[in-house]
């Protein structure tokens, strides 16, 4: 005997959702890939959600609640960063959301409580108001603008990098680049270099401005 159905509900639907837009994009999910996906009609999501805008606005609102909020117990700098490796690697998991995630005009109880706890920790600090937003604003630039950058790079590993280096350079005179020609043999070329490893480098840069600014 087959096993039942799992009931369908928005829960459900938003975690099928996100998935389906890790594998294929989020413009490529409709709501009848997204049915098939649930082995349901496209109508019986209609019964749980009211349209795509509330699924994409449930969509985002479980990409912030991954993100791991400032620890209270900790100094605001070491805390900020917590939050922001942890943005950076859920981004990483879910491309398709980088631009979505200030762009929903209706925020969902997670998206709110993460703005608060991000605030909160800034404030708590002695950050006045005024600097509160100029660093909130900093660093999900950095942040948001970082993700943007990883999801697109046409390399992952070394060999790759290498490769990519390769088809580069390999048509260009030496002599009219010098400053491209160096910064790629003598730093990224060389073993045990990682795009990657330049996020946190950059975003100690920031905190450490901003403990200055404060």
């Amino acid at each position: 005997m087959a096993a039942p159905k799992e009931p369908l509900n928005s829960d459900r639907i938003l975690a099928a959702a996100v998935a389906l837009a890790d594998e294929v994009g989020v413009e490529a999910m409709t709501i009848r890939r997204l049915a098939t996906a649930l082995d349901t009609k496209p109508m019986s999501i209609y019964h749980h959600v009211p349209n795509k805008d509330a699924i994409l606005d449930g969509m985002v609102d479980r990409v912030f609640r991954e993100i791991e909020l400032p620890p209270a117990d900790e100094e605001w700098r070491s805390a900020i960063r917590v939050r922001c490796v942890s943005a950076r690697e859920v981004l990483r998991k879910h491309p398709w959301a980088t631009p979505m995630m200030e762009s929903r005009l209706n925020p969902g109880m997670e998206t709110l409580r993460h703005h608060d706890a991000v605030l909160g920790c800034f404030r708590s600090a002695g950050f006045s108001v005024e600097m509160t937003a100029h660093a909130y604003s900093l660093i999900d630039s950095y942040v948001y603008g970082f993700a943007l950058s990883e999801a697109n790079i046409p390399f992952d590993t070394e060999g790759d990098i290498a490769d990519v280096a390769d088809a580069i350079l390999e048509p260009l005179p030496v002599d009219l680049f010098p400053h491209l020609v160096e910064l790629t043999t003598e730093h990224v070329l060389k073993p045990g270099y990682s795009y990657l490893a330049e996020f946190e480098y950059g975003l100690d840069l920031i905190l450490d401005g901003l403990e200055r600014s404060r």
